[in-house]
């Protein structure tokens, strides 16, 4: 087995290890008993959907999909910023 095809196996194991924890992340986020697990799951998988756009990228070998990545990854923290903000002090100010 060439190098090439090795990179190519990791990248189809990163994928489906990455879908499974999309699934777990979605149904978490749906059944989350409480508010805090919604968010905390709708986060992991914001961040989780960053890494795998970069892995696409890597396989497809676009730079725009990193882009993309890094904006989802700074849409997931200002998530958090604005939750925090909301359970900290009961409103959210800008």
């Amino acid at each position: 087995m060439d190098i090439t095809g090795a990179f190519n196996a990791v990248l189809y194991f990163a994928a489906v290890i990455y879908t499974f924890a999309f699934v777990l992340y979605g149904v978490r986020a749906i059944r989350g008993p409480t508010t805090a697990d919604i968010i905390l799951a709708v986060d992991c998988l914001s961040f989780d959907m960053a890494a795998f756009m970069v892995i696409l990228g890597i396989y497809f070998k676009s730079i725009m999909l990193a882009s993309g990545a890094i904006i989802l990854a700074l849409w997931a923290f200002m998530l958090d910023i604005y939750y925090t903000k909301y359970v900290l002090y009961g409103e959210v100010e800008v």
